[in-house]
């Protein structure tokens, strides 16, 4: 099969973002470490919208239509909101390496709920998949022993496969909004909506407001701005609007590897043997379920009914 040119900008998209949302793990990590992460996950989303300022007519192109707002809320209360709650906990009570190894089961979780709620055909070969690589991110976390860095990895990997819970709404709305709007202009959306989403958090609750500043973690939290919320979602966006979503969501599986990798080489963490066999049974499960061509995608014509059945998981 010869690719398109599109076809190939849209892979090294998909690649890049992959490696960019691995190192967001390690940079959340280095800014957990001084900051509340409420204050963390409100700088990202801020820095981010003032750096779109700078590209205002890049996000020109979008046809609103009528009824779209419902599924452009749903898609940012899922992903930043949502989300980054749940990924923040997870940090703070897992390693990065743990973390990114539960982002491999993103992919399984878009097919079972392209197939919930967009009633879209799944085999029984994408469900053993799935129910493995489940087996295989309980194993993962049973195994794991509390540590400095990690006090409750049990806990935290839950938080983070509630986190895929909510990408996997994001990643299924996403599809259906890519044709009409400019994927830039999304991902700006999504900013705005995390900044004005999490102000509230800074003046309520047990948010602890900083009090010195430091070096590493104050830019680890503009390294997520701009190369994270910016930068990764936006080639993600591109990316899912010119291939297949299931396609797109697949190269997450790249997620775990290039956390793992950098996880040892910047923080020094490591895996027991029984986590490496665990992480092994996830990556099965992802491959059992991926064998065999299957119609994951997220259809842009999908019947409106179908697609407002995905709008009513919204909170």
């Amino acid at each position: 099969m010869i690719r398109t040119r599109s076809e190939w900008i849209s892979i090294l998209s998909l690649m890049l973002a992959m490696v960019l949302w691995a190192s967001s793990f390690i940079a959340l990590k280095l800014a957990f470490q001084t900051y509340d992460p409420m204050v963390v996950i409100f700088g990202r989303m801020s820095v981010a919208s003032v750096f779109f300022l700078f590209f205002v007519k890049n996000c020109q192109g979008s046809v609103y239509r009528k009824g779209d707002f419902k599924y452009l809320l749903f898609m940012a209360v899922c992903e930043p909101c949502l989300y980054f709650i749940f990924e923040a906990r997870a940090i703070e009570n897992t390693t990065a390496s743990q973390a990114g190894m539960i982002t491999a089961m993103l992919p399984l979780m878009v097919a079972v709920g392209a197939h919930l709620f967009l009633k879209e055909r799944v085999t029984k070969q994408t469900i053993a998949g799935f129910v493995l690589a489940i087996l295989g991110a309980c194993w993962l976390s049973m195994g794991s022993s509390p540590s400095h860095d990690a006090p409750n990895p049990l806990f935290g990997n839950f938080c983070e496969f509630m986190a895929m819970v909510f990408a996997t709404g994001y990643t299924i709305t996403l599809k259906r909004l890519t044709a009409r709007y400019n994927p830039l202009f999304l991902t700006a959306f999504q900013a705005v909506t995390g900044t004005l989403f999490f102000l509230p958090f800074l003046f309520f609750g047990p948010t602890t407001l900083p009090t010195r500043f430091e070096w590493v973690p104050s830019l680890a939290i503009v390294y997520l701005g701009v190369f994270i919320t910016f930068g990764a979602y936006g080639l993600y966006n591109y990316g899912v609007s010119r291939i297949p979503a299931s396609q797109a969501s697949s190269f997450v599986n790249l997620i775990p590897v290039f956390t793992i990798v950098m996880g040892w080489l910047v923080l020094g963490e490591r895996f027991t043997a029984s986590q490496y066999l665990a992480s092994g049974l996830v990556f099965v499960g992802v491959f059992i379920s991926q064998e065999r061509k299957r119609s994951t995608e997220v259809s842009v014509d999908a019947e409106p009914k179908a697609c407002c059945s995905a709008a009513k998981m919204m909170p």
